[in-house]
């Protein structure tokens, strides 16, 4: 009897010795995979003006019937903000916006842009509380920012340059071209890039 309590004894040391090895590679393993699998920024399709480029200057009419100019330098950045009103992403996006617009508003300004029709835009801004964003119309605006998919977002910095562009899915994508604008790049895959190949060459 005393035999068999020492080997199982022995038997359930042995397992949880297994146990902890086990759970030692599998958090080197979650760790090294942390490394290669990056967060995901904004995406950034190569058409548009390019970042560092001036932005197009426009002079357009709101929503509101005010003039409002986009491109030129301001006292505050712009967040060009594309979107429709039949996107149900963009529509997932509104609260994010509205809280940035709150965290930021001193330094931010959020422009929202579209094409269509006015009264069916009217009713979507009424309806999604949006009187306090700047609300745009103008295809002209979109081409020349090349936007193809929605919602895309673009980063206007106070001297009128493009700092940050690309399709924006989620807080973190949005965060992004904040971050790559204060990192001084293109993009965050391009700070990540450029910080992999350095270790590298390291």
């Amino acid at each position: 009897m005393m035999q068999a309590l020492i080997v199982s004894n022995v038997l359930l040391w042995v397992a949880v010795l297994s146990l902890l090895v086990v759970v030692i590679a599998l958090s080197r393993q979650i760790g090294i995979l942390y490394e290669r699998i990056a967060p995901m920024g904004a995406l950034m399709l190569d058409s548009g003006p390019k970042v560092g480029d001036a932005a197009p200057v426009f002079v357009l009419p709101t929503l509101d019937g005010a003039e409002l100019q986009l491109g030129a330098p301001a006292p505050r950045s712009t967040l060009l903000f594309f979107l429709s009103p039949t996107c149900p992403v963009c529509k997932k996006l509104l609260p994010i916006l509205k809280s940035v617009k709150k965290a930021e508003g001193e330094r931010l300004e959020i422009v929202l842009a579209s094409d269509g029709d006015a009264a069916q835009h009217r009713d979507f801004r009424r309806r999604a509380e949006l009187g306090a964003f700047p609300y745009v119309l103008s295809a002209e605006l979109g081409m020349r920012y090349q936007v193809g998919k929605l919602p895309y977002a673009v980063l206007v910095d106070e001297a009128g340059r493009v700092r940050a562009k690309g399709l924006v899915n989620s807080r973190e994508q949005l965060d992004s071209l904040f971050a790559a604008h204060e990192l001084g790049v293109a993009s965050v895959q391009d700070y990540l890039g450029s910080s992999r190949m350095a270790k590298e060459q390291a």
